[in-house]
């Protein structure tokens, strides 16, 4: 509806004055009203009429193009590389002289060797062939001529949507062609126990090394973030007689393991009675040595008395003989040294509870 003024006079959208300005619905009603008149009057005017409608739809549907956020827009006119454009809302020559094609830079993709997500929007991102295909390329042979299924996955970025575009044909089926060669000379360099158990993080870094090297190489415009090894199993025909295998070495490591704590167990033990045996060795040795020491000391004490006096020294060693003797005797007979015999002074029948 127009907007009316202070005077009650129609205002337009540019000005006051003049003819009311009519609404958009308005107009709308106008344009379909003629183009019904046109279409009921029928003749060559009705059908040019259409054709140029036709021809302004087309220009202007081919006219824009909206880009991601997560993307670029490689332009091209008649084929030939223009620019880059950034994402939003933007314009180019309409009926295929300007043609932009998304590139979705910001995106991490990744393929999947020997398994396929379900639901997966990209045909890159598993093997064309299905499961034949997958199973082909996870058949490899190891260094010491055994043979493994190797399960990983690829992921990556586009780094240069110029490169990726026109430098080289398919650039993610040769990217696929690239990771499978480079597992397989990577996965060749070792035996089947690394590639199963402990080699696992060294096959992902060198074959990510590689495979950014090549990358590099053809200018594919690509850079390649990481490489995840999944399953990795022996074949089917064998995979019981290997986990027999496996479960031998498990055991063997288990006996061992054991063995090495009865090891630790037992030998620090006798090590420790060992050195106590040692200790009381060496205990017992100064004993003697020192006792021995006072011994000879003594008696050297001892002789240096008796060299003074003989006489007096031999009592005195005769009465601390005694001293040390007598009180230990319960039963004391004291004789004359001129008798001859003491049975007759010994009651024999009282003395046989008596200690000797």
């Amino acid at each position: 509806m127009p907007i009316q003024n202070d005077d009650d006079s129609p205002v337009g959208p540019r000005g006051s004055g003049g003819k009311p300005d009519m609404d958009i619905e308005d107009l709308l009603q106008q344009g379909q009203d003629q183009l019904k008149r046109i279409m009921q009057g029928g003749g060559p005017r009705g059908g040019i009429v259409i054709i140029i409608l036709a021809l302004v739809g087309l220009l202007a549907w081919t006219a824009y193009y909206t880009v991601p956020s997560d993307s670029v827009a490689v332009v091209q006119r008649f084929g030939k590389y223009l620019k880059n454009v950034p994402p939003g809302l933007h314009f180019k020559l309409p009926l295929g002289i300007d043609m932009a094609t998304i590139v979705p830079v910001k995106r991490q993709l990744k393929q999947e060797f020997g398994f396929t997500t379900p639901g997966a929007s990209d045909p890159h991102q598993g093997p064309r062939g299905g499961q034949r295909e997958s199973k082909r390329e996870t058949e490899m042979v190891t260094g010491d001529l055994n043979a493994a299924l190797v399960e990983w996955v690829l992921q990556y970025r586009i780094s240069d949507p110029v490169k990726f575009l026109f430098e080289v044909r398919e650039p993610s089926e040769t990217l696929r062609y690239v990771s499978e060669s480079v597992m397989r000379e990577v996965v060749g360099d070792r035996t089947v126990d690394e590639v199963i158990t402990i080699g696992r993080q060294e096959i992902e870094t060198e074959a990510l090394t590689k495979m950014q090297t090549l990358s590099t190489k053809y200018a594919m415009g690509i850079s390649i973030d990481q490489v995840q090894l999944k399953n990795i199993n022996p074949p089917q025909p064998v995979q019981e007689s290997f986990n027999e295998v496996n479960q031998a070495q498990q055991e063997k490591e288990k006996l061992i393991n054991e063995a090495r704590r009865d090891y630790n167990k037992v030998i620090p033990l006798a090590e420790g009675e060992k050195d106590q045996r040692i200790r009381e060795a060496d205990g017992y040795r100064l004993k003697r040595i020192n006792e021995a020491e006072g011994d000879v000391a003594r008696f050297r004490a001892l002789f240096a008395e008796y060299s003074k006096a003989p006489e007096v020294t031999r009592r005195r060693i005769y009465i601390e003989t005694l001293q040390d003797v007598v009180p230990r005797i319960n039963s004391k007979i004291i004789i004359d040294e001129e008798a001859r015999s003491i049975l007759p002074l010994l009651n024999l029948g009282s003395q046989k509870g008596a200690r000797p």
